[in-house]
C-alpha cells in the first residue's frame, strides 16, 4: 500500500531548470564562450561535483573571474525568470490529492534548504509536506540514494510504501537505489536526457491522476 509522495523540487515542482541554464548560458555568453546542454545536464539533479560552471568558465578563459561582481547580477536575472514560472502542471492537484486520501508528502532535493524553503513558501507549499530533506540534510547528494533514505526515515515509511517524482538521470538513479518506485516527469530540459531507468514516464502529472497512478503501482 503506497502511504507516500516524495518529489524533487526543482524541474519537478518548479521550473527553475530552464531559468538556471539561461542565466548561465547569458553568462558564458558575456565571456566569448558558449555553455552547451550535454555539459550542463551533468549537474542536473545533483551537484558542483558534477559540473561547476564557475570553474568550467574559468578554464575555458585561462584566468579567474571576479564572480563577486559577476554571481549577484546573474543571481538576479535567474531569480526574475524563476518568479514568473508556475507551480508545473498537475504538481498542485497530487498534493491536493494525497492530503485526502491520507498519503504523506515529502520533498528529496539536492538544492540547499534555504532555497528550496524559500520558493515552498513563496508558492505556499510548504504546509502540504510532512517532511523537507535538502542538501544541507546529507552528506551526500543524488545519484547517491541518502536524500530518498533520510526522507523516508522521517516519514517511518518503507520504500516499497513510497512512490518518487524526478525529472533526471540523476535524481531517477537516486530514487531507485533507494528501492522507491520512480515516475518521470521531464521538463523542457530533461526531455532530452534518457530517463528510461524510471519505472513509468509521463509527459505531464495532468496526463494521469493521483488515484489511478496508486492502481497501476500497486497492479504491478
Amino acid at each position: 500500500m503506497i502511504r507516500a509522495l516524495i518529489f524533487d523540487f526543482d524541474g519537478m515542482i518548479l521550473e527553475t531548470e530552464g531559468p538556471i541554464f539561461q542565466s548561465w548560458k547569458e553568462v558564458y555568453h558575456a565571456h566569448g564562450q558558449e555553455l552547451s546542454f550535454p555539459a550542463w545536464a551533468q549537474g542536473i539533479g545533483a551537484s558542483l561535483v558534477e559540473f561547476d560552471p564557475q570553474q568550467d568558465l574559468q578554464a575555458r578563459l585561462g584566468r579567474t573571474l571576479d564572480w563577486d561582481a559577476i554571481e549577484p547580477q546573474r543571481m538576479a536575472r535567474e531569480v526574475s525568470l524563476i518568479e514568473q514560472q508556475s507551480i508545473l502542471p498537475g504538481v498542485l492537484t497530487y498534493f491536493k490529492s494525497a492530503r485526502r486520501l491520507g498519503i504523506k508528502l515529502g520533498v528529496a532535493s539536492s538544492s540547499s534548504c534555504h532555497w528550496v524553503m524559500g520558493h515552498l513558501k513563496r508558492l505556499g507549499l510548504v504546509a502540504y509536506f510532512d517532511c523537507i530533506r535538502a542538501s544541507d540534510d546529507v552528506r551526500r547528494v543524488k545519484p547517491d540514494p541518502e536524500l530518498y533514505l533520510a526522507v523516508l526515515d522521517a516519514l517511518k515509511v518503507k520504500a516499497v510504501d513510497a512512490i518518487a517524482f524526478e525529472d533526471s538521470p540523476n535524481g531517477i538513479l537516486s530514487a531507485k537505489r533507494a528501492g522507491i518506485y520512480c515516475v518521470a516527469v521531464p521538463n523542457s530540459l530533461t526531455k532530452q536526457l534518457p530517463l528510461n531507468q524510471a519505472d513509468l514516464q509521463l509527459y505531464s502529472l495532468e496526463d494521469l491522476s493521483l488515484e489511478k497512478l496508486l492502481q497501476r503501482v500497486q497492479a504491478s
